[in-house]
């Protein structure tokens, strides 16, 4: 697991789009979905529900996304420290 893989799917995770995810990140729509999908596979799960061109947190996508949050924060005040 990479740290921008961790960016990638906080942001993907924010948008529910990848596209606009993609244009925001400033990194091409496949190269997003590659990564994504390189994440679920290390994980080994799926963190999102597709539907169609849409995509939706699921409920392991909610627990990873809550931790990568929790991971971010606790970065952000050892670099304060």
């Amino acid at each position: 697991m990479e740290w921008h893989q961790i960016q990638y799917f906080q942001m993907v995770a924010k948008t529910q789009h990848i596209t606009r995810a993609a244009e925001q990140l400033s990194i091409s729509q496949p190269a997003l979905s590659r990564s994504i999908a390189k994440l679920e596979e290390e994980l080994g799960v799926q963190l999102f529900d597709r539907k169609g061109r849409n995509i939706y947190l699921n409920r392991y996508g909610e627990m990873f996304l809550n931790r990568v949050e929790q991971s971010i924060k606790q970065i952000e005040i050892g670099k304060q420290e």
